[in-house]
């Protein structure tokens, strides 16, 4: 992230915090990286990682296409513009409304079982989703192309799906494997790539091999690339691509404010972020850098704590900060993706404002905001 401290002081007196604030630059500069790897793979962004229009809107006019899990991804999809080959149907449950939405914005639709085959609408373009079944380097609820996930085809299935999806008149592209986010040894990447080639004598030339995505933030790009390349070109396919987290992780940032400390069987900062506004940590362990907006004071080590009232309720744990005082301000890295988009209304909290950064941006304004603060009455409107 390269957005000034200064900038980030001025967003939160201007929008409040809790705020997620997202640096247009590093989006952009994420999109380059992976361009600059794969080449002429086709990018298609994982939305699930965060779905905010006015970031859809950026993305979409870079030429990128969208993956959907739900009626409500699609929704937005559409909503920004897109449609035909640049929206992929994916997910282990789909629904009646995704498969009609799909059909009508003549979507590809990724098939993750047999029975699927006959619920597409007619002479509809697909992928066969393979679990290659492996243990991967990343958290367990991140790993979907282990053995035991709920996601794909077996290897020794999936022939059998794509020549049922030719009979039935549909349009068999060829294969996809995704198997994880986060995954931090880029040799799993190899081992899944490879266990795909394997079946080239049973499915002969192929469109379209999808790599998927899951790239650790640090990963070599350029390695796997080269192998999903060849993978691809094993089976005569052209390259697609999903990154999620890869684009928008770096780019968002968490700010929240100090409201005090405590020291009883720990040493607690207490912020105004917490569970409700950024859940990974609780749900999966993940790491986020944590920057204090604030000089001097004895530095000592905290937990950061948020205000819910769950123990797990910790943003990390064993910071270095100079002392806090109540007001100061943090920034909590790494947020830009699984951050807003799984934040929730636990304890009847607002879902936090979002802002983009942009040096001299739309009538010079550096800061645009691209969602609102909730209020307690947003939160209950659909209740009756």
């Amino acid at each position: 992230m390269t957005i000034p401290a200064s900038a980030l002081h001025d967003a939160a007196e201007r929008f409040g915090t809790p705020l997620y604030v997202y640096d247009a630059a590093e989006l952009d500069a994420a999109l380059a990286r992976v361009r600059a790897a794969f080449g002429t793979a086709r990018v298609y962004y994982a939305m699930k990682a965060n779905p905010n229009l006015t970031l859809l809107r950026r993305l979409h006019g870079a030429g990128v296409g969208f993956e959907c899990v739900s009626p409500g991804e699609l929704a937005r999809a559409e909503a920004v513009g897109a449609s035909g080959e640049r929206i992929l149907v994916n997910g282990p449950a789909k629904s009646e409304t995704e498969y009609s939405a799909g059909g009508r914005l003549g979507a590809t639709f990724i098939v993750d079982r047999a029975e699927e085959v006959a619920l597409l609408p007619p002479h509809s373009r697909a992928l066969v989703r393979v679990n290659p079944a492996l243990a991967v380097s990343t958290h367990d609820h991140l790993a979907t192309g282990a053995v035991g996930s709920k996601f794909g085809v077996t290897l020794a299935q999936a022939p059998r799906v794509l020549a049922a999806l030719r009979d039935a008149g549909h349009t068999a592209l060829g294969l996809h494997v995704h198997i994880g986010s986060a995954i931090r040894d880029a040799h799993d990447f190899t081992a899944a790539f490879g266990r795909l080639t394997e079946l080239r004598a049973q499915t002969g030339p192929l469109a379209v091999l999808d790599a998927g995505g899951g790239w650790g933030l640090d990963a070599d790009l350029g390695g796997i690339a080269r192998e999903a390349r060849a993978a691809a070109s094993a089976f005569g396919a052209a390259l697609w691509v999903e990154p999620g987290r890869y684009l928008v992780a770096r780019a968002g940032t968490l700010l929240t404010r100090v409201v005090g400390t405590k020291r009883t069987g720990g040493t607690f900062c207490l912020v105004d972020a917490g569970m409700t506004e950024l859940l990974r940590p609780m749900l999966y362990g993940a790491l986020h850098p944590v920057t204090p907006l604030w000089d001097g004071g004895e530095t000592g080590v905290w937990d950061i704590a948020g205000p819910a009232c769950e123990s797990g309720d910790l943003l990390a744990r064993g910071v270095s900060l100079p002392q806090p005082r109540r007001g100061e301000l943090l920034a909590i890295g790494e947020a830009g993706a699984y951050g807003a988009a799984m934040s929730s209304t636990y304890l009847t909290r607002s879902r936090p404002a979002e802002a983009l950064y942009q040096a001299g941006g739309e009538n010079g304004a550096d800061w645009t905001l691209i969602r609102r603060r909730e209020t307690p009455q947003d939160v209950w409107a659909a209740e009756t």
